[in-house]
């Protein structure tokens, strides 16, 4: 009777160890899931948050500083994992992470006089406190030509599923068509070589393959020979699993958790139920010894 009674408690704690074990095999990928699709650009609900307070640098280039060539160099200091935008004459004129407290970006010019100043946002698109002004100017060669080609975008940063197409329109204007569009989208794939006839909006596209955050950097030609620049940030939405093809680390690691997960939810319930087989054991020994008349150990 005492045996039947001892397996049937061993039965039943088979089955809780089972459901033990399963269980949270099953729950585990829905977790990681859960926190891959929390990786999306954009943010909706009402959680609040106070907006930036402390206001990005323009260290580079210097106050007053005069420049014949395209792209020119903007960088600074700012609060890592914000985005850093920066604007010449109150218009965007580009976009970078911040990484590891300073940011480092390409920009084009106006003709003659440019102020720059530089904006950083939280995830909620909460804009800081400006940074200080800096003016530089541009000897525009081919300004005898016409109004200069001018890029730009209503978007500082976008994103979409690894494997998903990212849209990303733009605006061309100005300058001599036939236009020549390349487009560096920041994870060492080819850059896109495209030719627009005429000056207007044009939507770019591109796939991800991974999670990561992407400098991409679109540069427009026009017949003349003139350049316009933008560079913006790409997002491969999602945790980012490896810091490699131009990606910056960001989100944290969801699978390096899963062994160490798995292994606790399989130890722990091995363990007790060797605890209840070796203390059986152990009282069968004991009553065999003194069913034989020897002394207990």
């Amino acid at each position: 009777m005492k045996n039947k009674f001892f397996w049937g408690r061993a039965v039943k704690l088979c089955v809780l160890l089972g459901l033990t074990l399963f269980l949270p095999l099953f729950a585990i990928p829905a977790l990681a899931q859960t926190q891959q699709s929390s990786g999306a650009v954009g943010v909706e609900g009402t959680i609040t948050k106070n907006a930036p307070t402390q206001a990005p640098t323009i260290s580079t280039p210097k106050n007053g500083a005069t420049f014949t060539s395209l792209p020119i160099t903007v960088a600074g200091l700012c609060q890592s994992d914000l985005l850093v935008e920066i604007f010449k004459n109150n218009v965007f004129a580009g976009s970078v992470q911040c990484a590891s407290g300073s940011y480092s970006l390409q920009i084009d010019l106006f003709s003659g006089r440019n102020d720059f100043v530089a904006r950083q946002y939280d995830a909620l698109n909460q804009p800081s406190p400006d940074s200080n002004t800096v003016t530089v100017y541009f000897n525009d060669t081919l300004a005898s030509t016409g109004p200069r080609i001018s890029l730009t975008s209503e978007f500082a940063k976008r994103g979409a599923e690894p494997g998903d197409t990212l849209n990303w329109p733009i605006s061309i204007s100005g300058g001599t068509p036939p236009y020549a569009i390349s487009v560096d989208w920041g994870d060492k794939s080819v850059p896109d070589l495209i030719s627009q006839p005429v000056a207007g909006n044009i939507t770019l596209k591109h796939s991800y393959s991974q999670s990561g955050v992407y400098n991409v950097i679109i540069k427009v030609t026009d017949a003349n020979g003139a350049a316009a620049f933008l560079q913006v940030v790409g997002i491969g939405n999602g945790p980012i699993l490896q810091t490699k093809a131009g990606a910056q680390p960001g989100a944290a690691r969801v699978s390096s958790n899963l062994p160490l997960i798995i292994m606790l939810t399989v130890s722990f319930p091995l363990l007790a139920f060797s605890f209840l087989l070796g203390k059986k054991h152990q009282l069968q020994t004991i009553r065999s010894r003194l069913r034989r008349g020897e002394r207990p150990i």
